[in-house]
């Protein structure tokens, strides 16, 4: 054994995957993982060769950097004392269940000097970051993020269940400054909203329509980005990425030029984790930093709000 040591803090249906990678990366050292359910703690450190743990704080001290994969309402108290003992930490997206619990978090990682990671695996989407580089002050976006009812994250609305996924990517895409926005959704299945769409004005002009429902027949996961003389899909779920541009030619009419860009396939889970274990090696900052993660909550929260007042501002 040996390499940057880590472990899993809660290994429900996306945790185990976070198990099931780090213990096949090369020069990691999957110390542990801690459920609060013996039992299926037991049987994923099985899988992978490591240690059950009911209780996350038996881990704190043992390791490099830990991955923070409970319900969010638990994220904070779980990722302090690993904040706080100079550990790495990953907490799965949204960063916390409130703004405030955010901030608690961001400022012990500045005071600890601690690496702190948001877990939006839309970011390493191979897709997505084939298109970063394409999208160029875009003034129309609109994004698709639709699914079957779930049997879990019922503890958090569907804004911040897929929506703050798309909210993360547009401002990484399009930036922070959003001037204005308008929302609606619907509570069908759960107490909570389980359909919403937001309308978001950039300061640049670009408007976005978003919509995210966990109550739809089928499975989609799109974006579309139209901008000066050229258009870009994203598929999520396929990793596929178009792009038409509107060409002149010389002396002649314009022709539409494009398709399909070639994106090699992975996994974004993968490469997500692969970028922590690097940022924790090389003393640098992640790709998603905490702090990104607090603008998504914020962004999701300020829609969740409008929601709830059933206005706009």
């Amino acid at each position: 054994m040996g390499g940057t040591r880590l472990a899993v803090i809660g290994v429900g249906h996306l945790g185990q995957h976070h198990a099931r990678i780090l213990a096949a990366l090369p020069d990691v050292e999957l110390v542990g993982v801690a459920d609060i359910k013996p039992d299926r703690a037991r049987e994923v450190a099985t899988r992978h060769g490591t240690t059950p743990f009911t209780t996350a704080a038996d881990l704190v001290g043992r390791v490099d950097g830990v991955c923070i994969a409970t319900p969010t309402v638990s994220h904070v108290d779980v990722a302090l004392p690993f904040v706080e003992s100079g550990a790495a930490v990953l907490v799965e997206k949204p960063l916390a269940a409130s703004l405030a619990g955010a901030d608690r978090l961001i400022a012990a990682a500045d005071a600890r000097g601690t690496l702190l990671a948001t877990g939006h695996t839309e970011r390493f989407n191979p897709a997505v970051t084939a298109a970063m580089p394409l999208v160029s002050q875009p003034r129309f976006i609109e994004i698709h993020r639709l699914g079957a009812f779930p049997d879990r994250s019922l503890d958090i609305d569907v804004i911040f269940d897929l929506m703050i996924h798309d909210l993360d990517v547009l401002l990484a895409m399009v930036g922070p400054d959003v001037a204005s926005v308008e929302a609606v959704g619907v509570d069908v299945l759960t107490p909570r909203v389980d359909i919403a769409n937001a309308r978001l004005r950039f300061a640049s002009g670009c408007i976005a329509n978003v919509t995210a429902s966990r109550i739809s027949r089928d499975r989609v996961r799109k974006a579309r980005f139209f901008q000066h003389d050229a258009y870009i899909s994203i598929d999520y779920a396929a990793q596929e990425l178009e792009m038409y541009r509107l060409v002149s030619s010389n002396g002649g009419r314009a022709v539409i030029e494009g398709g399909r860009i070639d994106v090699a396939p992975d996994e974004p889970l993968r490469r997500e984790l692969m970028d922590f274990v690097a940022a924790i090696r090389g003393r640098r900052a992640p790709a998603v930093t905490g702090r990104d993660g607090r603008a998504a909550l914020a962004l999701a929260t300020r829609v969740s709000e409008l929601i709830s007042r059933g206005n706009s501002a």
